[in-house]
């Protein structure tokens, strides 16, 4: 995105958004939260996400289906430094029976500007390592 163009980001633009604030301990030497923490923020969202529609992790997994990452896309824009608030926006698509992806973006309070945006594939296997079918996800979609 040009410099010049104003970003217009909306909370409504996205199936599901929650709030964060930086915290010290999440930054580095620089003073900017290090690079491995984003994933810490979209993952913390994705799971909220789903506890929100009423998708219980352990209810899947007595079922043996397990809900796992197979690839992260993460393209960093500006950083986030310690106190900022934020907000991470969450989409999700699926792709066939078995895949599908979030796609998130990292959004400062302050300025609106977008600090990240996300690709997070993921697939449903069994306990075997097999693809298997998650019904629930459809109505999430």
């Amino acid at each position: 995105m040009s410099a010049n163009v104003k970003e217009n980001i909306a909370k409504e633009n996205y199936a599901f958004t929650l709030d964060f604030k930086v915290r010290d301990y999440e930054c580095d030497i620089q003073g900017i939260v290090n690079n491995s923490v984003y994933q810490n923020y979209l993952e913390h969202t994705r799971h909220e996400f789903l506890a929100a529609r009423g998708l219980n992790f352990a209810e899947l997994s007595r079922r043996n289906i397990n809900l796992v990452v197979t690839r992260v896309e993460i393209d960093y824009r500006t950083p986030l430094m310690s106190a900022d608030t934020f907000w991470v926006g969450l989409s999700l698509e699926r792709k066939s029976k078995i895949r599908g992806a979030f796609r998130q973006d990292i959004i400062r309070d302050r300025d609106q500007k977008t600090i990240c945006n996300a690709i997070v594939h993921w697939a449903s296997i069994n306990e075997k390592l097999k693809p298997i079918y998650c019904p629930e996800i459809d109505d999430l979609c």
